[in-house]
């Protein structure tokens, strides 16, 4: 069955299973493959009439083969990922509102605006094993703090280009590479890579001029995980994307047994700064230029409007106890931009303790306090039952108007089957609410059914 499995990849697995045939042993017989079903109810109300309402209902499939190594110093193998997304309903509340060509929040556009029935794409990666170090080049889903590949729709995110982790040193992991494109989550082409105030939608009206969109083909990106002991971590990522900015992060993570319960620390900080045409003033005349607040009550001039300057420091603290879980954090950015990390205009996800379900509380100058409860019903007789509720609020942000306020509501509450023929069947439901003085106030509901099928 597997040696079938990898003929159906297609012409992409030819070279490296030809290599293989001088070593039997490993890349087939080590492969395994699964199936994983998601079954997905998205309903969002942006408050605001008719405009921007959306209703959809989809199903996808991922399917993920990964190859063992070839025998010998230097192995060799190939993985692939397979996507498929089908609309079963999109409720008559998708795809355009009044001239403008909105996005479908689960599928890519047909031509007149329309989402389209299904949209499917294929990925390979080939890999390089020495020792305990690997390289990977082709399709990747890094989960890094200096770039995050987002998974909150249909089908995942992925990004092209290739990695290098190294965990030879005990304790120690180090990851080193470049991205070139991505292919957002509801999308069958690749993309280069842009931030938000560069990577601008065409306007409605064709008489209007649109500012010009602005890309990278090149992320650049390098860090280091080291546990200094069982209870404690500490990180360092390193971030450049060419013409825009680069990013240096610090983490630390800790976990203190306490005589009843645990409590957990988690630290995190963001120095990003301009580079490249971002750097120049020519260059963000250009259009290379970054969201943010550039007023004069900053002090500033005509000339720094759209530079990346972002500083982003959080600390986050949650005390558990049986299966109640119990936090509270804070996040404060400083500097003239908003928060900065790669995003397509397909949605993207950020390594901050505020990025939840409609928001991620990244404008400049602003504070948030955040609260979250969860539970896992485990301990009460209900395995595979657990809810968590956060509420976060940010104020101070920097506007033309004065400061703005900001606040998000998020309940989930998830169950999967433990026993009987499907087990590991999980539904999901969250709900969230966010009141804005900087955007549009939203409510939104996501339901999911997700089922994972070992193949072999």
């Amino acid at each position: 069955m597997k040696r079938l499995f990898c003929t159906l990849l297609g012409l992409g697995c030819l070279p490296l299973l030809e290599h293989a045939r001088a070593a039997p042993e490993g890349v087939i017989e080590d492969s395994h493959a699964s199936l994983a079903l998601r079954n997905f109810y998205f309903n969002q109300d942006n408050r605001d009439g008719d405009s921007g309402q959306t209703e959809e209902w989809g199903q996808g499939l991922r399917l993920d083969y990964q190859s063992g190594f070839t025998q010998g110093t230097l192995g060799v193998g190939v993985d692939a990922i397979g996507l498929l997304g089908v609309r079963l309903d999109s409720g008559g509340r998708a795809g355009k509102s009044g001239q403008s060509r909105t996005p479908s929040a689960l599928f890519p556009l047909e031509h007149n605006g329309t989402p389209r029935s299904e949209y499917s794409s294929l990925g390979l990666t080939g890999k390089l094993r020495l020792a305990k170090s690997e390289a990977r080049w082709g399709t990747l889903i890094p989960r890094l703090p200096v770039i995050k590949a987002n998974d909150g729709r249909l089908l995942p995110q992925t990004f092209e280009g290739a990695q290098l982790i190294v965990k030879d040193i005990d304790d120690l992991t180090l990851i080193a590479g470049q991205l070139q494109q991505a292919k957002g989550r509801s999308q069958t082409h690749r993309s280069n890579l842009s931030i938000n105030g560069a990577n601008r939608s065409r306007p409605a009206s064709a008489t209007v001029s649109a500012a010009p969109t602005r890309d990278s083909n090149a992320f650049n990106f390098a860090g280091l995980d080291y546990n200094v002991s069982k209870t404690l971590q500490v990180q360092y990522y390193y971030g450049q994307l060419e013409q825009f900015y680069q990013q240096h992060f610090l983490g630390l993570n800790h976990n203190l047994e306490l005589p009843a319960g645990s409590l957990k620390t988690d630290l995190r900080y963001f120095h990003t700064a301009s580079s490249g045409d971002n750097a120049s003033a020519a260059g963000r005349t250009r259009g290379y230029t970054a969201s943010g607040y550039y007023g004069a009550d900053n002090g500033v001039t005509g000339s720094t409007r759209g530079e990346v300057d972002n500083r982003t420091w959080s600390a986050m603290l949650t005390y558990s106890l049986g299966g109640h879980s119990f936090g509270s954090g804070y996040q404060q950015l400083n500097g003239r931009s908003n928060f900065v990390q790669p995003n397509q205009g397909d949605g993207s996800d950020h390594y901050l303790i505020t990025d939840r379900q409609l928001n991620s509380f990244t404008r400049a100058g602003e504070q948030t306090w955040l609260a979250q409860y969860s539970l896992d019903f485990a301990p009460y007789g209900l395995p595979g039952l657990s809810t968590t509720l956060v509420y976060l609020k940010g104020r101070d942000i920097r506007s033309s108007r004065g400061a703005l306020e900001e606040w998000e509501r998020d309940f989930t509450l998830a169950y999967m089957l433990q026993v009987g023929p499907l087990k590991g069947l999980g539904i999901t439901w969250r709900n969230a609410s966010l009141r804005t003085q900087a955007g549009n106030d939203t409510d939104q509901n996501r339901v999911f059914l997700n089922y994972s099928l070992a193949l072999f």
